[in-house]
């Protein structure tokens, strides 16, 4: 493949581990980037040595005619952003050497069209958005602020203090009452789609396109799993209770049956964790998480209450050798989730409208918010599906687990020991983990090991060495290269 020469660091390639190049100062090409619409724009291009430079090109984040962030679509994907008109682009355009043409809509969720995908004749694109915020705003969820569903949203998240503080006073048949009564309201949202959103995964589908496109042949890039893996079946646990800490071994004995391991996330300041309990489960091969301090829904509320809170969690972490986090309803503020200091944190879901805090970051894999590794709770957690909802078995954990084995996709399951005898959980959770144990195309790792794993994915790149792709880097000896188009 020519080589990618990439304006800046983009989120898109580097996700993706797609094999590209900065330019260096002595070969900025300026030409080109005075030629581009914006001057400061993002661009991507290949200079094949027969047609000359072709480019991939969209505008500045910092530009003054970007309109302002809503909800879009561009092909199948519905994504949240902002875009520049046509008139505008096709004035910057006009500018550019070639013939450039609308070659695909983008429209708003109502079907008009606010702004066009360009193309010229050699292969070129313009993008009227910025990919990466695209990306990036989804798992984010800056569309929380402006998508479909927000005032349902608003709605149930102005009750999410007093229902917080209340909570502990509450009966719990009154507070499933109170979760039953929300979920009619969140079950109007319509964007992310539940159980199965594909918008973020459309969108990688459209960037590779463009890239294919501009490469004119298959697009290298590092598979999402270790050792020839197709996807991942990831298994956790938060131990809300003491009642919790009793219950989990009949849980924990399903699992060591089959041979799966899994992470139990303690809550250190709610009620007394037993070191034993504790060491027993990480000699079993289980791994040991950090479920916030109090369980109150409260340690990512502020700034202050976090710096108040997270030296105390990383305390508790460090004496029980854990890396990991989630958070207490899964809570969650994207700018916060660095500052707790794990590796880790599991705290987003890929979409659940029905938590007290609704929304989803829409992946299927792992990302990163700056150093922290995030891993996606992807199947419907247990408490949602068997008492809020009143479903009856396990087949929708196992519908949405073939979707995700289909796709490449990791399945991060959630459930409670503290469920055990309030919901027929360990039935459902037997028969769906028999479905999937022995399937070789799938990895069963510690919610640490895929971190650590997509950490060394990271710092490694497909090469092409003497015609052939290899991985170079940390993950050389289990990484795989694959290839779209």
């Amino acid at each position: 493949m020519s080589t990618l020469i990439a304006s800046g660091r983009s989120v898109f390639l580097d996700h993706f581990r797609i094999p590209y190049e900065l330019p260096r100062e002595q070969e900025a090409h300026p030409a080109f980037a005075e030629r581009h619409p914006l001057g400061a724009g993002g661009w991507i291009r290949v200079d094949d040595g027969r047609d000359g430079v072709r480019a991939l090109l969209w505008p500045s984040t910092t530009s003054p005619a970007l309109h302002a962030a809503s909800m879009l679509q561009v092909g199948s994907a519905q994504v949240f952003g902002r875009v520049v008109s046509d008139r505008t682009c096709a004035e910057w355009l006009g500018a550019l050497p070639g013939t450039w043409t609308p070659a695909m809509d983008v429209t708003d969720t109502r079907g008009a069209r606010v702004a066009s995908v360009w193309r010229d004749e050699r292969g070129g694109m313009f993008l009227p958005f910025d990919p990466d915020e695209l990306i990036m705003n989804c798992w984010s969820e800056a569309y929380l602020s402006a998508g479909p569903g927000t005032l349902a949203r608003r709605a149930v998240r102005k009750g999410l203090p007093l229902y917080y503080r209340a909570r502990p006073a509450l009966p719990r048949g009154v507070q499933i009452t109170a979760r039953r009564a929300a979920a009619r309201v969140q079950a109007r949202v319509r964007f992310p789609r539940w159980p199965i959103e594909t918008s973020l995964q459309d969108l990688y589908s459209f960037m590779f396109d463009c890239l294919h496109t501009l490469v004119q042949q298959p697009v290298p890039y590092l598979a999402a799993w270790p050792d020839g893996r197709a996807w991942a079946l990831v298994l956790t646990h938060d131990v809300e209770t003491l009642a919790g800490c009793e219950l989990l071994g009949a849980l924990r004995g399903i699992e060591s049956e089959l041979g799966l391991r899994s992470s139990w996330n303690f809550v250190p300041l709610r009620y007394d964790v037993d070191p034993k309990l504790l060491g027993d489960l990480q000699r079993d091969g289980f791994e040991v998480g950090v479920h916030g301090l109090y369980h109150d829904g409260f340690d990512v509320a502020s700034l202050d209450t976090l710096r108040e809170r997270a030296p105390l969690m990383r305390q508790y972490a460090e004496r029980w050798n854990a890396v990991g986090f989630r958070s207490p309803a899964t809570r969650r503020v994207w700018e916060f989730m660095p500052l707790l200091g794990f590796d880790y944190d599991s705290s987003y879901p890929d979409t659940d409208p029905y938590e007290p805090q609704a929304g989803g970051c829409c992946s299927w894999l792992p990302f990163f918010n700056e150093e922290l590794v995030e891993l996606p709770i992807t199947l419907p957690q247990d408490h949602t599906l068997f008492v809020i909802l009143g479903k009856e078995d396990e087949s929708l954990w196992v519908e949405k687990a073939d979707f995700l084995r289909g796709r490449g996709g990791m399945a991060l399951a959630l459930t409670h020991p503290d469920y055990v005898h309030a919901e027929p959980l360990l039935g459902h959770y037997e028969r769906f983990l028999r479905r999937f144990c022995d399937d070789s195309t799938g990895w069963h790792p510690l919610p640490r090991e895929v971190s650590s794993w997509w950490r060394r994915r990271a710092k490694s790149r497909p090469v092409l060495v003497r015609g052939s792709w290899r991985v170079e880097g940390p993950a050389a000896r289990e990484g795989r290269v694959a290839f779209h188009g």
